[in-house]
C-alpha cells in the first residue's frame, strides 16, 4: 500500500493541482495534480498485478486522486457483473465530485447482457438524498441507456428527479440534450409536454441543444423560444 501512495506522490503536478481545483471546486479532498491517464494506467497496473482488493481495504479518502483511484479500480477488475455491483456499492458512497462521477461511470463499460440488471441497480439512487448518488445515477443512464429500448423509461426516471443539487441539475439537463440529439422527436415531445422539470433545468437543457453543433439552426431558435 504505501508503494500506491507513493507511485501517486511520484506523480504529483503541483500546478496542476491549482488548475484541477478550479475546475472541482465541489470537492471537500486535497488535490495532488495527478492527470487522469496516468491514474488510469495507474489503476490497470494495480489491477493487474491481482493485489486490488488489498489496495481497495486500505485506501483512504484524504486525496481526490486516491479516491478517484478506487473507483478505476473497482471500474477496471475483471468481475462478473453481481460482484461488481457490490464493490460499485461500496465506491458510490465515496463519490464527491462531478469529476469523479464522469469519469468512473464510463470506465465501468457495462456488456449489453447486464443491462438489466445495472439497470435496477441504480433507480434507487435517484432518489437518494445525496446530490451525488443522483448525478452517478443520472450519468449512468447518460453512458448506458440513451438507446431504443431504454429511452422513454430515461425520460420518465428525469422527469421524476426532485433533487436540488446544482450538478444534479447539470447531469439531468446533459442527458436531456444527449437525447434531443440522439432521439430527437422523443427530446422535443418531451420538453414541449408537461413536464416536471424546474425553471433552471429545462433552460439549461435548452442552452445545451442550442449549443450543440448536431443540432439543426431552424430548431435551435425553436428552442430558443420555448425558454422559460
Amino acid at each position: 500500500m504505501q508503494s500506491i501512495k507513493q507511485e501517486l506522490q511520484n506523480l504529483v503536478d503541483e500546478e496542476y493541482a491549482k488548475f484541477n481545483q478550479k475546475l472541482c471546486p465541489d470537492t471537500k479532498k486535497q488535490m495532488l495534480g495527478i492527470r487522469i491517464p496516468k491514474l488510469r494506467k495507474l489503476a490497470q497496473k494495480i489491477v493487474k498485478e491481482g493485489n486490488w482488493q488489498e489496495f481497495l481495504k486500505q485506501a483512504d479518502d484524504t486525496y481526490f486522486e486516491e479516491v478517484l483511484l478506487q473507483g478505476l479500480v473497482v471500474a477496471y477488475s475483471k468481475l462478473e457483473i453481481d460482484e461488481k455491483l457490490e464493490y460499485v456499492k461500496w465506491f458510490v458512497p465515496q463519490i464527491d465530485s462531478w469529476a469523479i462521477s464522469d469519469t468512473f461511470c464510463p470506465t465501468l463499460k457495462i456488456k449489453s447482457k447486464d443491462l438489466e440488471k445495472v439497470w435496477n441497480f441504480i433507480l434507487p439512487y435517484l432518489h437518494s438524498t445525496k446530490e451525488f448518488e443522483v448525478r452517478f445515477a443520472v450519468i449512468m443512464m447518460l453512458d448506458y441507456y440513451l438507446t431504443e429500448e431504454y429511452i422513454d423509461l430515461v425520460l420518465q426516471q428525469l422527469d421524476q428527479i426532485s433533487h436540488e443539487g446544482y450538478y444534479v441539475k447539470m447531469a439531468v439537463a446533459w442527458t436531456i440534450a444527449e437525447i434531443g440529439v440522439k432521439f430527437n422527436e422523443k427530446a422535443m415531445q418531451y420538453l414541449q409536454s408537461e413536464n416536471h422539470l424546474d425553471k433552471f433545468t429545462f433552460n439549461k437543457a435548452l442552452q445545451k441543444m442550442r449549443e450543440s453543433y448536431r443540432i439543426e439552426a431552424e430548431q435551435k431558435e425553436i428552442l430558443k423560444k420555448m425558454k422559460r
